[in-house]
């Protein structure tokens, strides 16, 4: 006898669908018609419009007047679960960072072969910043964050967490200088650097700074991009 559940799928395709939609919206940054969120999906608008309304009951995306969607306030409530003790610890000395190096200060999460900005924070007294939105992702491979990150591992570590991504040759003097840094990577004309933290029991993260260019000597910045991140991964002990 066959077992019925053998020939279930081995994912949800309307959850997927659903997960993926709020991908694309936030993605996007500006608010989007179903018809444009149908195209994205690859589905028929009706098919677009059923996964909607399940996210609107939840409060996971809105409706303007217009019929256009924006992510909904049903996502900030889970996201401030995500990694809370991560961001509770982060917060003051994202701050401290950003107020002291005029620089955009965040945390670079391991979300598969990304970097997933978890929290950011602007520096108060500057008149041009670069925005670093919670959510934004780019390959794990590229920028300071994914270098720091891989820095608090050696190879065998690696491999086997991130089996057939490549070792950075840079690591090497990441690790030794304490922080990484990276010009023109992931958006040209940006620049980042960025510190590992060392999280008990779970994949390293980074404190990370994002700008367009400083007056203050690279070894400053990154000295004491070392000393939070240090600071950070104590806390969380």
């Amino acid at each position: 006898m066959v077992d019925p559940e053998s020939k279930a799928p081995a994912h949800s395709q309307t959850l997927s669908r659903g997960i993926r939609l709020l991908e694309i919206l936030a993605q996007a940054g500006t608010p989007m018609t179903i018809a444009e969120l149908a195209t994205e999906l690859g589905v028929h608008r009706s098919i677009a419009y059923r996964i909607l309304r399940t996210l609107e009951d939840h409060s996971l995306v809105l409706r303007d007047d217009a019929g256009r969607v924006t992510p909904g306030a049903g996502l900030a409530i889970l996201a401030r679960s995500v990694s809370r003790d991560l961001q509770t610890v982060a917060l003051p000395e994202l701050h401290r960072l950003a107020e002291e190096l005029g620089m955009t200060a965040f945390i670079g999460v391991w979300d598969r072969l990304d970097c997933v900005t978890l929290v950011t924070v602007e520096p108060p007294h500057t008149g041009a910043t670069v925005a670093q939105r919670p959510g934004t992702r780019h390959p794990l491979s590229l920028g300071a964050p994914g270098i720091a990150i891989q820095s608090a591992m050696d190879p065998a570590q690696w491999n086997r967490l991130a089996p057939g991504q490549p070792y950075r040759t840079e690591v090497t003097a990441a690790r030794a200088a304490g922080y990484a840094l990276s010009h023109d990577e992931v958006i040209p004309g940006l620049n980042s650097m960025a510190a590992p933290i060392r999280i008990p029991g779970g994949k390293p993260a980074a404190l990370a700074v994002v700008y367009i260019r400083s007056e203050l000597p690279e070894a400053k910045v990154g000295a004491r991009l070392a000393e939070s991140a240090d600071k950070i991964s104590t806390l969380l002990r």
